[in-house]
Formats: C-alpha cells, sequence, structure tokens
C-alpha cells in the first residue's frame, strides 16, 4: 500500500469521524490525552506523573467509549483505578511527614503503612554492633535494649536510623528484644523509591532525622553535666 493511499485512508477515517459531535468530542479527548502522555514523559516526580496518567486514562476511555474500542476501554478502565490509588496514597504520604514534622514527632508511625511486620521473641538480637545497616525498625509492641548503653526503648519509637543514614552504614549499638516484640522494618531499596517518588517525603525525613539526632544530643548534654561533681564550695 502506497503512502499516498494510507494518507487518503487516515484522512477519509478522521473525515468522517468529525462529523458527528460525538466524533468531535471523542477526537478531541484522544489529543488531549495524547498531549498529557507526551507531557508526563518529561515529568521527574511521581506525584505529578500519576495526575497525568490520570488524565490520559480519563481521556482514552473517553475516546473508547466514544469511538468504540472495547480494548481500549478495558485498558484504560483498568489502569485508572491504580493511577488514582497510587496517587492519593503518596499523598496521604506527603501529608502524614509533613503533619509528624509540624508537630516534632519523630515516632516513625508515618512509615507504618509501608513497613514489614515481624513477632520476635524475647532475647532476640536485631543487630549487633558493626553490622551493616540495611533496615530502619519501629517497634510497634514490647521493648527493646541497646546492649552497650543499657538503654531501654519502650513501644512507638522509630529506631536504628543513624546508621541507616550514615555513610559508613555500620550499627553504632546492639538492640536486642528484651520481652517479646512486634517489630516492623522497611529495607534501603523501598525508602529509596519513596524518597524518589515524593521528593516532599523525602525533604521532611530529613527534617525528622535531624530532629531526633538534636534530641539525642541534647539527652546526652544533660547527662553529661547531672554527672559532673559540683564544684567546691558550693
Amino acid at each position: 500500500m502506497s503512502m499516498a493511499l494510507l494518507w487518503d485512508t487516515a484522512v477519509a477515517t478522521l473525515t468522517s469521524s468529525l462529523a458527528t459531535p460525538a466524533g468531535i468530542v471523542a477526537a478531541c479527548s484522544a489529543a488531549v490525552a495524547g498531549a498529557l502522555v507526551v507531557v508526563s514523559s518529561f515529568v521527574k516526580t511521581m506525584i505529578p506523573l500519576r495526575c497525568l496518567a490520570v488524565g490520559g486514562n480519563l481521556g482514552f476511555l473517553l475516546y473508547g467509549a466514544l469511538h468504540p474500542s472495547l480494548i481500549m476501554m478495558l485498558l484504560h478502565g483498568a489502569l485508572l483505578p491504580i493511577n488514582i490509588w497510587r496517587t492519593a496514597e503518596m499523598v496521604r504520604l506527603t501529608r502524614r511527614v509533613t503533619a509528624a514534622a509540624a508537630e516534632n514527632d519523630l515516632s516513625g508511625v508515618w512509615l507504618r503503612p509501608y513497613m514489614r511486620s515481624a513477632r520476635m521473641k524475647a532475647g532476640r538480637v536485631l543487630f549487633r554492633k558493626g553490622d551493616a545497616a540495611r533496615h530502619l525498625y519501629f517497634l510497634a509492641s514490647g521493648q527493646i535494649e541497646f546492649v552497650e548503653i543499657g538503654e531501654m526503648m519502650e513501644a512507638g519509637r522509630l529506631f536504628g536510623e543513624i546508621a541507616f543514614f550514615a555513610p559508613d552504614k555500620r550499627r553504632t549499638l546492639t538492640a536486642r528484644c528484651a520481652t517479646d516484640c512486634t517489630v516492623l522494618r522497611i529495607d534501603e531499596t523501598t525508602f529509596k523509591q519513596l524518597y524518589f517518588q515524593n521528593p516532599a517525603f523525602g525533604f521532611q525525613v530529613v527534617n525528622l532525622v535531624t530532629s531526633r539526632l538534636i534530641a539525642d544530643r541534647q539527652r546526652l548534654e544533660s547527662l553529661m553535666a547531672s554527672s559532673r561533681p559540683a564544684p567546691l564550695g558550693s
């Protein structure tokens, strides 16, 4: 088939499609959806990308309904709820982290939907001093003991974050279950996906980790001040 014939066929098909109001709406929908797909190829962050994908799905779904195409309707009808759900999920995560930063909530509870849960018996060692830090942890129930300093941690706290973000990624303490515990963890790959998909999430996480480090330093300074001997003659 020659190029001229292909061109004539395409023009005839387009002309017949635009002959009715429904055809015009279908063509405009497809054009807008196609433009959104092109724009999405230049977007680097996940929430705008998902929003553009939702718009593209709606456009192609409308085109498939008005210019009957069962395959197109099935494809974009299946993709639409997935993209809506993923967009809502990332928006919720950003709001949780932003609220935690605003309230100075260092617990890390906002990460729970993305963490895997495990039940651990008393005496179980989560990691030892010098181990590679491959996970970030959240203690949902029980108590964790940091062996080298004899400190106990209650439930509802994020832990293991310093080594997780440190350049050498090595644990500075040993963490052991003092009681039966429920521990949630997130691996580095999942955390990086969340970070790069949503820069606002990453920025707020940096703020929260910085707040935790400052709080730890202030606690250490208070302990050192209380352990100093009183000046002579006081």
